[in-house]
């Protein structure tokens, strides 16, 4: 059996280096964090918490009538996060599926969250999977910023293995799939994850996800038609505000 009773989680802090208070921006007339709480509800996976590093953070969420958990602000990681939330809010562990919905992409389809969650359902024995797409244009190769996926894929289908995750360019005539930040895992391969020192490559890359594949951990990933707008800058945002304007 699949895993039965999925959480949605969605970490958030005030403190970006490009973009501070970035959760709390105002995207046509509604907070980021709010309209990402609103897409992950709209997936209907499972009940959606904001681990949240701010007390501003939780006031927004508990306002627009979601719910947040106040974690420590100095905790590494939006996993770290994610755990420490967890803790309090389900303590005995009755939630054995974790989706991490990044707090930055205040258009993710629900459609999206859902296909992740049942892919847990449909595989028995899958430890984290994620989402990827067509690179959006040839710029995206060199762009430190887009995070590629290599994938172990057959012919025609939808769903590979992930094979490797970085920032660098990749040659050849074969399809670039962009990496897009949404994750679902185990409780198990999370609480495996949090206590692991960072590791070599994820050092390296500067991608949390590589310490779960040099820890063992296998992920797969599913191929969905368009990447979501990912607001890490100040055009970012803009191009939210427009998207929202339409």
């Amino acid at each position: 059996m699949g895993a039965v009773n999925p959480i949605i989680m969605i970490p958030a802090r005030l403190a970006a280096m490009r973009l501070p208070n970035k959760p709390l921006a105002d995207i046509g007339g509604v907070p980021m964090i709010v309209r990402v709480l609103r897409q992950a509800q709209a997936a209907n996976a499972g009940p959606v918490v904001v681990a949240a590093g701010d007390p501003e953070i939780v006031a927004a969420v508990e306002a627009a009538g979601g719910r947040a958990v106040l974690t420590d602000p100095a905790l590494a990681s939006g996993s770290d996060r994610i755990m420490a939330a967890l803790e309090e809010i389900d303590p005995h562990g009755d939630h054995d599926l974790i989706v991490n919905v990044q707090g930055d992409m205040p258009f993710i389809d629900p459609a999206h969250i859902r296909t992740l969650v049942d892919r847990f359902d449909e595989q028995p024995g899958l430890q984290m999977a994620t989402l990827v797409a067509a690179e959006a244009s040839p710029a995206d190769r060199t762009n430190p910023d887009v995070v590629k996926a290599v994938l172990s894929l057959a012919r025609g289908a939808d769903f590979g293995r992930a094979l490797y995750f970085t920032r660098s360019t990749l040659y050849g005539d074969g399809p670039v799939w962009r990496h897009i930040g949404l994750y679902a895992y185990t409780r198990q391969t999370l609480e495996g994850f949090v206590v692991a020192p960072q590791t070599p490559l994820e050092k390296r890359e500067k991608l949390e996800q590589l310490r779960a594949m040099e820890l063992g951990v296998e992920i797969w990933a599913v191929i969905v038609d368009t990447a979501p707008i990912s607001v890490d800058s100040p055009a970012d945002l803009e191009a939210a505000r427009k998207e929202a304007a339409k």
